[in-house]
């Protein structure tokens, strides 16, 4: 009885032996057929081939370390832009003050039209109600006179 357990067990190992190095076998074949795979999927299609090498450069180049000469000329280009930061931004300062300045005038003469457009219209306003007003009052009184003859006649 224990030689069939043993041989049970046994059985077990074997199955469990026999899928892994399928698993195995399986995954080495893939990573294999892969180069083949995306050759033949990018055939025909230089864009696909070249955005792939240009995925497959920048992974690389993010995975190995910057070399020394790399360090040394990003110092170098961030040393010569911040020298002259102060002679590219003073022109742009320049104009922009220059902009401001041409532009105040019109603006302040945009704003007083404005001003006096809002200012007439409220003047308008108000003639046109006091007008409207009178004209009410005025109609009222001639029914209220129209009511009485009405009234006295009948």
């Amino acid at each position: 009885m224990a030689s069939g357990g043993s041989h049970a067990g046994g059985g077990v190992l074997s199955s469990a032996g026999d899928k892994a190095s399928t698993v195995a076998s399986s995954v080495g074949d893939t990573a294999t057929s892969a180069p083949t795979a995306a050759r033949q999927k990018t055939q025909g299609n230089p864009l696909a081939a070249g955005l792939v090498a240009f995925g497959v450069g920048w992974l690389a180049s993010s995975l190995l370390p910057a070399s020394e000469k790399e360090q040394q000329a990003a110092g170098t280009v961030k040393d010569k832009v911040s020298e002259h930061s102060d002679t590219l931004t003073q022109p742009l300062k320049e104009a922009a003050g220059g902009a401001k300045e041409n532009l105040q005038g019109p603006a302040q003469d945009a704003l007083q039209s404005v001003k006096s457009t809002a200012t007439e219209g409220v003047g308008t306003v108000k003639s046109e109600a006091s007008s409207a007003k009178d004209d009410v009052a005025g109609s009222a009184q001639d029914a209220a006179h129209v009511s009485q003859d009405d009234s006295s006649t009948t």
